[in-house]
C-alpha cells in the first residue's frame, strides 16, 4: 500500500511537470512563416513562445496557452534590425522604433555618447514595461582633432567622453583597452573626409592599422566610416571587416578589379544607409512628407526641415550634384538608387553580408525609414525574401548575435512582426503591421 502511495504521488508529480512544461507563454496559430533565413515562406504553421524564446514551430501546435493569436491570412516575419542609428532622446525614439517592428538597433557613437548615456539606452532596451528595441553599440568615434564628425556637426563633442581626438599612434593601445571594458560591439572608426565639402583630411593609413591591430588583440571589432572607394580601400588595407556605409562606393566591376577582389578575399560586412541619399532629397518632394504626417506617429516639429530655404537649398545642391554624377537632367530617386543596387546585389550574390541600416537624421526618421530603406531596395530590383534577410538575419549576424536573434527558428529571441499583408508581394506591406512582439511580449504601438 505505502508503495501504491508513493508511486501515485510520483506520478502525480511527473504530470504536473509535464502539463507545466506543455504550457506556452504565447502562440501563433496558422500563420504564413517568412522565417528570415532567405528560405521560402510557409503557410499554416504555428509558433510557440515559452520565456521569451521561440520553443515550438509546428504545423499543429496544440499546446496550452492562455495567450493564442489566430494568425490565420497573416504573415510572420523576425522583427526587423537598423544596423546604423543615432539617437539625441532615446527615450522619444525608441517607442517609435517598436512601433515600426524594429526590435533591434545598432547606435554607432554620437555626440552624446557618452559611457553613461549607453548605460542607460542598454537599459532600457533590456526592460519591457516601455517599448524600446534591443540596443547593441559601438565604442565612442575614434577620430582626429579638426576631423569628421567632429568638425562637420555640431554637438557635444568632449574628447575622451564622447569622442576619442586620437594625436599618435602612441595612444591606441591605451584607448582599445579602455573602450573594451565596455559591453561595445566593436570601436567606430571615423575615416572619412566628411560627407560633403569643407572636406577634411582622412585619417592616416598608420592610425587605421594600429586600431585594428589593437582592437584583434583585444577580442574585439572595428566598425569604419567610409563614403567613397579610396576610404574602403584603405580599411580593407588595415583587415577591417565591417562598414558602417555603403552610400558613397561606387563600384565598376571591369575597372576596380583589386577593390573587387580584396572584398571577395576578406568577405567584410556593409551597411546600407541608402536612406541618406533620400533623406537629403525630402523637402523637393512633398508627397513624402504628406505620407510621413499622415502616419500620425512623428511631430511637425521632425517635418520642419521641408520648410527651410536652408534645407531646400542644399537638397537642391544634391539633386545638382546627382545631375552631373549621372550625366541625366531628369533625375529620379531610382536613378539614384539603381546603380547602388545594382551593385549591392552582384557583391550579395557572391556571399558579401549587407544589413540594413539608415543613419538616423533629418527626414530619416527612427522605424519608419528602415521601412523606406527596404522600399529602396525593392524599387531597385532586390528580391523582397533577400530584404528581409538583409533586416533580420544578415543584421544579426553583423552583430554576432545570429544565435539568439535574426530569424524565427526554435530557441531563438522571439523578436517577431505579425502582418496584415504579404510582403512577398511588395515590400511596403511590412507597413502593414498587426502585431509587435519583442522577448516573446506584445508590446503597445503608438496610438493616433
Amino acid at each position: 500500500m505505502k508503495y501504491l502511495i508513493i508511486l501515485f504521488v510520483f506520478s502525480f508529480l511527473i504530470a504536473c511537470k509535464s502539463k507545466q512544461s506543455d504550457q506556452l507563454d504565447l502562440v501563433i496559430s496558422n500563420v504564413n512563416l517568412i522565417d528570415g533565413t532567405g528560405m521560402p515562406m510557409k503557410t499554416n504553421v504555428s509558433i510557440g513562445v515559452r520565456d521569451g524564446k521561440i520553443v515550438a514551430i509546428d504545423s499543429a501546435l496544440m499546446k496550452s496557452t492562455e495567450n493564442l493569436i489566430d494568425g490565420t491570412g497573416k504573415f510572420l516575419i523576425p522583427g526587423l534590425f537598423d544596423c546604423h542609428v543615432h539617437s539625441s532622446d532615446f527615450e522619444r525614439d525608441f517607442p517609435k522604433f517598436v512601433h515600426y517592428g524594429v526590435t533591434s538597433i545598432f547606435i554607432t557613437g554620437g555626440s552624446l555618447c557618452t559611457n553613461e548615456y549607453y548605460a542607460a539606452m542598454r537599459a532600457h532596451g533590456n526592460q519591457d514595461t516601455i517599448p524600446a528595441p534591443l540596443v547593441f553599440h559601438t565604442s565612442q568615434h575614434f577620430t582626429m582633432e579638426g576631423r569628421h564628425p567632429v568638425k562637420t556637426y555640431k554637438g557635444n563633442w568632449v574628447d575622451g567622453k564622447t569622442v576619442f581626438l586620437i594625436k599618435d599612434t602612441l595612444q591606441i593601445e591605451g584607448l582599445v583597452k579602455e573602450v573594451t571594458q565596455y559591453p561595445i560591439v566593436g570601436i567606430k572608426l571615423t575615416i572619412e573626409d566628411g560627407p560633403h565639402p569643407p572636406w577634411v583630411e582622412r585619417m592616416p593609413q598608420a592610425f587605421i592599422n594600429k586600431i585594428q591591430k589593437e582592437a584583434t588583440k583585444n577580442g574585439t571589432d572595428v566598425f569604419a566610416h567610409v563614403s567613397d572607394n579610396t576610404e574602403l580601400n584603405m580599411a580593407l588595407d588595415a583587415g577591417i571587416k565591417n562598414l558602417v556605409h555603403w552610400t558613397g562606393i561606387d563600384i565598376d566591376f571591369q575597372r576596380d578589379t583589386l577593390l573587387i577582389k580584396k572584398i571577395y578575399e576578406q568577405k567584410p560586412s556593409f551597411v546600407t544607409t541608402l536612406m541618406i541619399d533620400k533623406g537629403f532629397l525630402y523637402p523637393l518632394f512633398p508627397e513624402w512628407v504628406n505620407a510621413v504626417r499622415q502616419e500620425r506617429v512623428f511631430d511637425e516639429a521632425d517635418l520642419s526641415k521641408a520648410n527651410d530655404p536652408g534645407y531646400i537649398a542644399r537638397s537642391k545642391d544634391n539633386i545638382s550634384f546627382w545631375k552631373d554624377f549621372l550625366q541625366k537632367e531628369d533625375v529620379q530617386l531610382s536613378d539614384i538608387v539603381a546603380f547602388q543596387v545594382e551593385d549591392i546585389k552582384v557583391l550579395y550574390e557572391n556571399g558579401i553580408n549587407f544589413a540594413l541600416g539608415t543613419d538616423t537624421g533629418p527626414f530619416v526618421l527612427p522605424g519608419y525609414s528602415l521601412h523606406e530603406e527596404m522600399q529602396l531596395f525593392e524599387m531597385g530590383g532586390m528580391d523582397q525574401l533577400d530584404i528581409i534577410k538583409m533586416g533580420t538575419l544578415n543584421a544579426a549576424t553583423m552583430m554576432k548575435a545570429q544565435d539568439s536573434l535574426g530569424s524565427i527558428e526554435n530557441g531563438k529571441i522571439a523578436n517577431m512582426i505579425l502582418l496584415d499583408r504579404n510582403p512577398l508581394e511588395e515590400i511596403s506591406n511590412t507597413m502593414a503591421i498587426h502585431t509587435v512582439i519583442k522577448r516573446g511580449i506584445i508590446q503597445k504601438r503608438i496610438e493616433e
